[in-house]
This record gives structure tokens, sequence and C-alpha cells, in this order.
């Protein structure tokens, strides 16, 4: 079975091989363009609720999407990872993940939910962004005695992003934390507290750098 799986992939690899001497470069992005539209109509119709010009790239891997809300003119690139967990293990969540408009994500972000995180509108977040609020067992004695997989996940409060906000490579926004509306965050940026509206945020953990406009 495995050779015969094996001699299939080297089959086509050898089709798109041979392809690209007859097709323009250009017929493949193209194909992907309406791969991605029938993919966006399949995933939106098991959403909560979803605006306009919904567009995402392949793949999109989900949990729980009948608790997010998305705005109108959402648009996300591949790999993003976008989860809320109503329940896990033995213990039960009601998750709310609220996407406001004009919400651009780029590839390979994360964002995990248990109780409520709200991202605002015209809200810019590049490649290999964490954003989360919940953690994954305790620091007390108790947690411990268990092995990481069976801790119960808990949340220190909701996560809000306000308008305008730009958020940039690689940055982690923790629990319980709320970003002002028109703020910018450096990348790499580990956030653990509550920034004021016009702020420029950095560092591990995340400090003000500036407030804009003064």
């Amino acid at each position: 079975m495995r050779k015969a799986y094996e001699n299939v992939k080297t089959f086509f690899n050898l089709i798109g091989y041979l392809s690209s001497f007859i097709f323009p470069k250009g017929i493949s992005f193209i194909i992907r363009s309406f791969f991605n539209c029938f993919y966006s109509g399949w995933i939106k119709a098991s959403l909560k609720s979803y605006g306009k010009n919904f567009n995402i790239s392949y793949p999109l891997k989900y949990r729980g999407l009948k608790h997010i809300c998305v705005g109108n003119n959402f648009s996300s690139f591949s790999n993003l990872q976008i989860e809320a967990y109503d329940e896990h293990l033995t213990y039960s969540f009601t998750p709310e993940l609220i996407i406001g408009d004009n919400v651009s994500i780029n590839f390979d972000c994360h964002i995990g939910c248990i109780n409520k995180i709200v991202i605002g509108n015209n809200v810019l977040i590049a490649s290999k962004v964490f954003i989360t609020d919940h953690y994954h067992g305790g620091i007390d004695a108790e947690s411990i005695k268990l092995p990481p997989s069976k801790r119960k996940v808990f949340s220190k409060g909701p996560v809000v992003i306000e308008d305008n906000v730009w958020i940039g490579e690689g940055v982690a926004i923790m629990p319980g934390v709320t970003i002002g509306e028109n703020s910018i965050i450096g990348a790499n940026a580990v956030v653990t507290k509550t920034f004021p509206r016009n702020s420029v945020i950095g560092g591990i953990p995340a400090k003000l750098i500036k407030t804009l406009g003064n």
C-alpha cells in the first residue's frame, strides 16, 4: 500500500511538471483563487454569522465555527488555526469569538478561545501571531501532578483588540488583555497586560515604547 501511494504521488508530481510547459505559470494562481472562493463559501456556512466578502485561503484549521462571528471584508491567508472550544476533557465552556469589519490576517496565525475574544474593525495581523484567552493548566501543586494534556484549561479574562490596531509578526497576546485603538505592536512582542489607545508596544514582556500623536 505504501509503495502504491508513493507511486501515485510521483505520477501527479510528473503531471504537474509536464503541465508547466503547456500552461502559463499564472494559471495556478487562477485555479487557486477559484478554489479558495469555493472553500470560503463552504467554511462560512458553519459560522455563527458572517458579513459580505468573506475570503479565506485553504487550509483552515478550525474548531467551533458555530461560536465565531465575522464581519464584512474579512480575509485570511493559509494555515489560520482558529478555535472556539465549548468543551475540553470533562469541562464545558461558552466561547465567543467576534471579528469586526475589514480584518486581514496573514499566514500561520493561531486564535484560541474558551471565553471571549473580540477583534475590532480595520485590524491588520501579520504572520505567526498567537492570540489566546486561556491557559492550559495552572501553576499550583495540584495541576503539576497531572500530565499537561490532562490539565484543565482556564481563562483569566477576555481579549479585546480595538479598532485600527496593527499587530506585527510573531506577536503573542495573552489572556485578560485589551489593546487600545490605533495601537501598533512590534514583531515578536509578548503582550501580558492592557495598553491604552495610540500605544506603540514592543518587547518580552511588552512595554509601552511611545504614545502616537505625542
